[in-house]
This record gives structure tokens, sequence and C-alpha cells, in this order.
């Protein structure tokens, strides 16, 4: 076999691994190894496997990733995505839809302690939809704004897959965290035109709730410090220049442990909770890590790697038609893949392209997090959807995703806006 014909082989080995179910990374390791050791031999790529999980599992920037995941968990089980809900529903709730503004707004707040859509999606249906549906909202319309309101988690620092597209790429994560600030806040305002629009056109299914007093207004915004204050502690200590993005992940874990325990809502018990919970978590991320530099290895071994770059590179479309054809890719790819599995397997392809055509890499880094993060919320994957379907049996999927498009519609308008508009993400950088 000649080693094209090896790699398209590996390629249709992992559809068929991902149709019967295997998961993602397991699916990507298989066909990598099989692939490599019909190039190189069984020995080296068994080899290769063991070098790249104990490289992948003993990297130090990687360590971002767990602490990261941890600091969520604690945050969790703190209360602290409640807390923001209830203060945002003092603010807005005498508003018609003030819920669901309240259920944006708590998860972008809780999206800065947090970083990961699924995470913010399962925590606000557990706390959001609940109430939602007890003042009357349409089950369907509660369910699409927590779905929309968790991709926020990606895009608002810290992010695992800006940490990811960092180390992959050596740009400084802190940068890719700063521009992904104006964008993530710009995604929380189109998300609320949505909101409006669904006032003015179904008003029933956003009844309006009794506004709050002033006194409970102050009372709510107190409640709600310790996520100022952890927001506050790993921002300002990174761009302070006071401990890097690494160590500000590891103090922001210790940070929400402490405001838990302070607080008396994280015992013993709770925090072996919480470490096993962000330790099976880290345990399928490292798993994806392994699988997708697995099969990227096997894909340069191959020649493949060295083929696409070129022939993206050579297309007679100019560098905005190249962009326009890998953001069609990544749309189609975030419909049946997870966003860490793309970040790891297309990246090493992409990257090269892009800084060859003169594009700036932080700016790309936002348009890509942006691009493959629309995949959570659309069919026949959105895991978002998936997530909040499997906490909430009584609302079907197709009623989700119907109440989520007019929010991928709109995110679509916002990657628009940042192609178009490259200091909507560079500008706080700069």
């Amino acid at each position: 076999m000649s080693q094209t014909e090896i790699a398209l082989s590996g390629f249709a080995l992992l559809v068929v691994l991902l149709l019967i179910r295997v998961p993602v990374g397991v699916a990507m390791a298989i066909a990598g190894v099989a692939g490599f050791s019909l190039v190189v031999g069984i020995d080296p790529a068994i080899s290769m496997l063991s070098q790249v999980a104990f490289n992948s599992l003993t990297a130090y920037e990687f360590s971002i990733i767990p602490m990261f995941i941890l600091m969520g968990t604690f945050a969790a089980r703190s209360d602290l995505s409640l807390e923001m809900f209830r203060a945002s529903q003092a603010w807005l709730g005498r508003f018609r839809g003030g819920m669901a503004y309240s259920a944006l707004v708590a998860s972008a707040g809780f999206a800065a302690v947090n970083g990961s859509s699924m995470a913010t999606a399962a925590t606000m249906t557990r706390v959001a939809l609940p109430e939602m549906e007890r003042n009357g909202y349409d089950s369907g319309l509660a369910a699409g704004v927590i779905a929309a309101g968790g991709t926020l988690g990606i895009m608002i620092p810290p992010s695992a897959v800006f940490a990811l597209y960092g180390f992959i790429t050596q740009q400084d994560v802190a940068d890719l965290f700063m521009a992904g600030i104006l964008p993530g806040l710009l995604g929380l305002a189109l998300y609320a035109s949505v909101i409006v629009l669904y006032t003015l056109v179904r008003p029933a299914s956003l009844p309006e709730a009794e506004g709050s007093s002033w006194g409970q207004k102050l009372r709510a915004l107190r409640s709600v410090w310790a996520i100022a204050l952890l927001f506050a502690l790993i921002i300002g200590g990174i761009y302070g220049g006071i401990f890097t993005v690494t160590e500000a992940a590891g103090i922001g874990a210790f940070g929400a442990w402490l405001i838990g325990v302070l607080r008396g809502r994280l015992g013993l018990r709770t925090t072996l909770a919480c470490l096993a919970e962000a330790l099976a978590m880290s345990a399928a991320i490292f798993t994806l890590v392994i699988g997708a530099l697995t099969f990227g290895y096997f894909l340069t071994v191959t020649g493949t790697t060295t083929a696409l770059i070129g022939w993206l590179a050579n297309q007679p479309v100019g560098p905005y038609g190249v962009l326009t054809l890998i953001l069609l890719g990544y749309l189609i790819l975030g419909a049946v893949m997870d966003e860490l599995a793309i970040t790891l397997l297309t990246l090493p392809i992409v990257f090269p392209v892009i800084v060859s055509l003169g594009f700036d890499p932080i700016w790309f880094g936002v348009i890509f997090v942006m691009t493959v993060t629309l995949g959570v919320n659309t069919p026949p994957i959105g895991m978002n959807v998936f997530v909040i379907n499997s906490m909430a049996r009584h609302i079907g999927l197709g009623r989700i995703y119907r109440a989520v498009m007019p929010f991928v519609g709109v995110d679509l308008l916002r990657l628009l806006l940042l192609v178009l508009f490259p200091a909507l993400s560079l500008w706080l950088v700069s």
C-alpha cells in the first residue's frame, strides 16, 4: 500500500470507530497506532504511543487543564452559580424575559471561574431551568437559553481550548485569554438581543416577574463577591506579572476551595467528591490529547500533514478565500466532533497556513475557538444540548435544537464581525 492509501485507510478506520461509538480519544489512538505500524512497524508504533502518553501526562504546561477543571468543580459545589443567577435575577427580573437574561449573565459570570462549555450548561440547567419553568417560561426556550449561555464558558477566560491553542501554536496564553474577553461580551449582548426578539414575537413564553427593591439588589450584589474576587485574583495576577497562567490555575483552584470552606459548603467528603469529579474529567481530556497526538504522528509519517498544508496554501482564492475554506471546514467538523479533538488534530495542519498567509495568530485563535464552539449547539452532536437533555428528560432534543438555532444564527453574525473587524479581538491585547 502507498502512504496515501494508508492515510485514507486510517481516516476510514477512524470514521468506523466513531460510528460504532468508540470514544473519540480511543478511536484516534487505535487508528493512529494501526496506521503508524503499517508505515514504520508495530514496535515503533507502540513505542510512539507510550512516549506520547508519558510526555502528555508529565508536561508542565498541560497542568493548567486539571487545575481549571478543579476550580470549576469547587465553584459549582460552592453554589457560586446559584448566587450569580439570583443576583442577576434581582437586577433583571422585573423585565419581561428577565430570568432568561439572568441565566445568560450568570453563565458569563460562572464561565469566568469555570472555562468549560458543558460544565456551565450542566450547572445552569440545575440552577436556572427549574426556576424558569416554575415561573411559566417555555421549557424548550429556557433550555435553549442555557445551551447558548454555556458557550460563553469557552470564550470568556479562563478557557481550556484557548490554553490548548496556545500550547500547540506557541502563543501567549495570557494574550489569548485577554483577546477572548470582548468577543465573549459581544456574544452575551447578541444573545440578549435574541431574547428581546422572543419577547416581541412570543411574549407568552417569557413572562414578567416581580421586581426587587434596592435593598434586595444590593444584598444580591454582596453575595457574588466571591466570583468577582476569584476572577480578579486570576486575571489580575496574570496581567500584573505576579504569576504565570499555569500558576494562576493552581491558585484559582485553591481560592475556589477556600471560599467554599469558609462558606461551610465544602467539607471533607464534598472536597473528595470534587477531586474525584475533576480527576474523571481530566482523564477524559488527556485521553483525547493522547489520541489526537498519536493520530497526528500517523498523519505526519504518511506525509498527509505536509500535503494538506501545501494544498491549502496554494489555493488560488487569496488569503481570505483560504480562511473561508478553513472556517467552513471547522463548522462541519464542529457538528460531529468535540472541540478539543478538533483543536489537537487540525491545528498542526492549519496554523502554518494561517501564519504563511500573514494573519495574526492571536486573532485567528479567537476566530478558531469561536468557530469550533458553534458545534456544541448544532446537530447531530451538540454536546451542550445532549447535556441539558440528559438532565431534563422531559424536554426533547428537537425542542432544544429549535430554541437554540436563533442563538447559533447570531453566533454566525459574531463570527463575521470578528473576521471583518480584528480590533474586536486585538484591542485589549494591544
